[in-house]
Formats: structure tokens, C-alpha cells, sequence
């Protein structure tokens, strides 16, 4: 019997390597709904619905809106998707104990923070799934030499995580999710550079994936093993909420030049041109706030990258309640354990994300503000002391009054 049923494994994994081959050729993959199966059958479940994702989003007081944001399921190669959670979390997930298309299924949520002009977050909304889909490591190689020519920081960069593939990598080699991020990211910035409103408009970005490990398959908001992936630049910020209560676990840190990973990063290359301006903040060449980012090309030579910080974490969905992703114009005026506290007991994603942005603006914020709320298998046990209660309190009676506030 085992005899009969190797070849017949062997056999679905040739199919599967294949149709992914196919998939990544063609790049029509990503789409607005996640699918789940069912006794009955397969069923398709909207991603737009307010009690799958829920999103909220406002432009303050500013005169136009540069915060964007992206929620799609994208189609990935499953051995791809098994090499990464081999590498990151010494699982073994095997995907033809999985359906095709369930094998295949990413949850792809980003946020992106505009600045100088809404043209690069834009393009990141319109564009970043399907270039996640697309990236293929056979273009690497190409990508590697345009990125040694933008010169400066540049000339000395050994390519990361894609230094393994600068050199005519075979198109049959499988990478990462954290290559394949850092692959996608550089596209960006490539893509945009024929543009020359790009060398002073930019944009941060947070993209989260999450991807089942159940055999077989549940979608993302009921999987009780679920791999998370968080590619991220600049200072929108993605964090997670335990089903007990407690603190906010973060995904990102904000890319700062004073901040730990980025001070050492551009000291080693670039050595000090950190200035700090009247208001004690402090400024990259004395002009820039982020010093990872997208679009900004006139900065990539002084060290202003587009590679992603990226962080892993393999989740038992039964303990975590929800993720949340912000741009700077909500994580500027709350901390991440105020953000996960209003949240807690929304009674749907939708009223969460609200809640969030309705307090920010309370307080004062002013700039434009992105909030999404994605909730994971603990969402129905939340549980928990709301610990920012009275801090919260506090500081919505202390802006009564405050110039900021009249003009709501």
C-alpha cells in the first residue's frame, strides 16, 4: 500500500510545483475574498466585509489624503510558502496534505504612509499585491545592478538576503517570503524611478502576511497555526493583542535615525549626519525623518533604503485576539497598548478600527490616520483588565480646551 501511494505523493507534488509555476507567470492570483472549505463545499468569504477586516481611515485636517492601504489574498507559490516556515519556524507543513488553492492562500494587509505627495503610496496601493505575486528570483540579478547604481550608501551594499541570487540564479530556485519582500521592495523604488516626482515624494509601509499551517487549511481568522510575516519600512506600525489581555506585542520598529537597528546601520556605512531640529526630533542629513522608505530617490544614496526590516512569529491563533496595523498619524498621538485596549471589546473589527481613529483625533491628531484591525481564532475569548483606561481618561479630559481639539 505504501508502495502504490508514493508515486501518487510524488506525483501531486510535480502538479503543485507546476500550477505555481504557472500562477507566477500569469500573476492574476490576488483577489478581494479568502476562501474556506466547508462540508458543503468551498465558499468565498469578502475581504471588504466589516466583520472580516475591519479599516478606518481619515485625512485630519490635512488638505488631501496620502495614507493608503491594500487587503488582498494573494496566490503564492506553497513551496515557497513551506521552505519559509521550514527556515523560520522549523515546522513542517506539507502542502499536498492541503487543496490547491488553500495551499496557495496569503493574507496580504498593508498600510502606507504618504509624505511629499500621494504619489508613491498610491502606487503602492494599486500595485504592491501584484508585484508580491510576480517577483520572480530571475530578476534579481538585474535588479541587484540597478540597485549599485544609485551610488553612495549603494556602491558598498552586498545585497542582503539577495545576495545568494545576484549571480544567474537558476528561475527554478525557490526563496523566502523575507527574500521575496526585500525583492518586491526594491522593485518599487526601481519602477519608480523614471518618475522624477519620486525624488522628493516617498511613502513608510507595514505589510503583513499571514499564512495557515493547518492540514488541512483554515482561513486566517480561525487557524490555530498561523505564520506570520511582517515586511516592514519606515514608521506605520503593525502590533498584536493576546486574548488574556496584557501588553501589545510589536511587529515593527519605527525607522528612525536615533533608533538602535538604524543608528548602526548608517553609522557603519555612512557615519554621522544626524542633526536634531528645534523641536528635539531628529533628521537624516537634517531632512528626513525616516531613514527606511519608499520613493525619496534623491536620499537612497545617503543611505535611505527601501530594504525591509522584516520579523517572523508562528502563532497558536487560540491565544492572540487580533492584529493591528497604523500609520504614524495614529501611533504619533496613542501608544500601541492604548491602540490594542480601545480595540478589545468592539464587538467586530469594524467598530475597532473606528474606535482607534476616533480616539486619536480626540486627542488632537491632525494628520492623516489609517487604522486596520485584523482579527485572528482568539477574537470571540478576549479577555483582560483594560490597562490604559484611566491614562486614556486623563488625557481626553487634559485636550479639552486645547487648540487642537476646537477645531473638531
Amino acid at each position: 500500500m505504501l508502495a502504490l501511494q508514493r508515486p501518487v505523493h510524488i506525483a501531486r507534488q510535480l502538479a503543485l510545483r507546476a500550477s505555481a509555476k504557472s500562477s507566477r507567470i500569469t500573476g492574476a492570483g490576488y483577489h478581494d475574498y479568502v476562501r474556506a472549505e466547508t462540508s458543503s463545499g468551498n465558499i468565498r468569504i469578502p475581504l471588504n466585509s466589516p466583520k472580516v477586516i475591519g479599516v478606518a481611515n481619515d485625512r485630519g485636517n490635512r488638505g488631501h489624503q496620502e495614507d493608503y492601504y491594500g487587503v488582498a489574498a494573494l496566490s503564492l507559490d506553497p513551496w515557497e510558502l513551506q521552505k519559509t516556515a521550514r527556515k523560520n519556524f522549523k515546522e513542517v507543513w506539507d502542502p499536498t496534505l492541503v487543496s490547491d488553492f488553500m495551499s496557495r492562500q496569503v493574507l496580504f494587509v498593508g498600510v502606507y504612509d504618504g509624505h511629499g505627495g500621494d504619489l508613491v503610496s498610491k502606487y503602492l496601493k494599486d500595485e504592491l499585491p501584484r508585484l508580491f505575486e510576480t517577483s520572480h528570483v530571475k530578476d534579481i540579478p538585474e535588479l541587484y545592478d540597478w540597485i549599485r547604481s544609485l551610488g553612495g550608501y549603494f556602491k558598498r551594499f552586498r545585497g542582503g538576503v539577495l545576495a545568494p541570487y545576484i549571480h544567474e540564479p537558476s528561475p527554478e530556485t525557490l526563496i523566502d517570503l523575507e527574500t521575496r519582500a526585500t525583492l518586491t521592495f526594491f522593485e518599487v523604488d526601481r519602477n519608480l524611478s523614471s518618475n522624477p516626482a519620486t525624488q522628493s515624494c516617498g511613502a513608510t509601509a507595514s505589510v503583513a502576511l499571514l499564512h495557515s499551517l493547518d492540514m488541512p487549511a483554515t482561513p486566517f481568522f480561525s487557524a490555530n497555526k498561523l505564520a506570520l510575516t511582517v515586511a516592514h519600512v519606515g514608521d506605520t506600525r503593525v502590533m498584536l493583542c493576546p486574548v488574556k489581555g496584557g501588553k501589545a506585542f510589536p511587529m515593527t520598529e519605527n525607522h528612525h535615525a536615533d533608533a538602535r537597528v538604524e543608528s548602526i546601520r548608517l553609522r557603519r556605512m555612512m557615519g554621522s549626519s544626524m542633526v536634531t531640529d528645534s523641536f528635539g526630533e531628529s533628521r537624516w542629513m537634517g531632512a528626513v525623518a525616516n531613514t527606511r522608505c519608499l520613493g525619496d530617490l534623491r536620499y537612497k544614496k545617503f543611505g535611505v533604503t527601501p530594504e525591509p526590516e522584516v520579523r517572523t512569529k508562528l502563532l497558536n491563533g487560540e491565544e492572540w485576539a487580533y492584529m493591528v496595523l497604523v500609520s504614524d498619524g495614529v501611533s504619533s498621538i496613542l501608544s500601541d497598548d492604548e491602540i490594542v485596549d480601545l480595540a478589545r471589546y468592539a464587538p467586530d473589527p469594524k467598530t475597532a478600527a473606528k474606535k482607534i481613529l476616533d480616539f486619536s483625533q480626540e486627542l488632537g491628531g491632525e494628520d492623516n490616520a489609517t487604522v486596520i484591525v485584523v482579527p485572528l481564532a482568539g477574537w470571540a475569548n478576549r479577555k483582560g483588565e483594560d490597562y490604559t483606561k484611566e491614562l486614556r481618561e486623563y488625557r481626553r479630559i487634559q485636550a479639552i480646551g486645547s487648540e487642537r481639539q476646537r477645531r473638531m
